[in-house]
């Protein structure tokens, strides 16, 4: 217990300085509430609106799960024909290139208009192509990059491929994997709140920010963006249990 203090005792501290330096500021040069609220703003206004952010947030909570879900399979599945098949690993790996540099603000309009505004598959769509390139690039190192003394053990056992998958390489795998997962937890959030911006249900939290924003209404629009990093550090915190669970001999 007291180790896991120390440990999230420098970040607390950071946040608490954060905050007090910030209300300070906000206080000492009188900075208008439209450019930039202060902490204790967004606190009240923040339980002000909380209906309407729970209602928004649980929206966007279901796009980034499934687009995070779908994105994490689909590049499981890629990385181990890619790791088994060298043909596919160089036919596929410049497109996923490809895909990963697409942004999210020229992607989100087209899926949108493929799958329809009110289609929420067009928001988990968005989530799922960026989740999948890190997933799918680290799932294929932790195939490959195993112990050559490991694997020659299972060759000389005469062990087929499965059993070398099953019992070498995904083991091997896992903590890519999780490393990926992640990195997917922060960029789910991320795409699933700004391709809401482009249309959509009113319900989702990009909705809500961005028409706060729009009427200037900024201590609400900060108080989606606070939500917001709450639900990725939520999501973060998920991966992290998961993978304990998961990889015991690595706590």
């Amino acid at each position: 217990m007291n180790q896991r203090l120390e440990r999230w005792l420098p970040a607390l501290a950071v946040f608490i300085i954060v905050l007090v330096a910030w209300e300070g500021l906000v206080g000492a040069f009188h900075i208008q509430r439209f450019l930039l609220p202060a902490p204790s703003l967004i606190w009240t206004t923040f339980w002000r609106v909380l209906p309407d952010l729970a209602l928004a947030t649980g929206y966007t909570a279901g796009n980034a799960i499934g687009g995070l879900v779908l994105g994490a399979a689909l590049g499981v599945l890629v990385a181990l024909a890619t790791a088994r098949w060298t043909v596919i690993n160089e036919g596929l790996m410049p497109f996923a290139v490809a895909v990963n540099a697409m942004p999210i603000i020229a992607l989100a309009p087209i899926l949108n208009q493929w799958f329809g505004l009110q289609n929420p598959f067009s928001k988990i769509s968005v989530v799922a192509l960026l989740v999948f390139f890190p997933v799918m690039i680290n799932m294929v190192r932790g195939l490959t990059q195993v112990s050559p003394a490991a694997l020659e053990l299972f060759r000389s056992y005469a062990a087929n491929e499965f059993i070398v998958l099953g019992q070498l390489r995904l083991p091997n795998s896992l903590p890519f994997l999780f490393s990926a997962l992640k990195v997917g937890a922060s960029l789910s959030v991320i795409a699933a709140v700004v391709s809401e911006y482009f249309g959509g249900t009113q319900r989702a939290l990009g909705q809500f920010i961005s028409q706060r924003a729009g009427l200037f209404n900024f201590p609400e629009a900060w108080a989606g963006i606070v939500v917001a990093c709450l639900l990725g550090l939520g999501l973060y915190g998920i991966v992290v249990a998961v993978e304990r669970a998961a990889m015991p001999w690595r706590r």
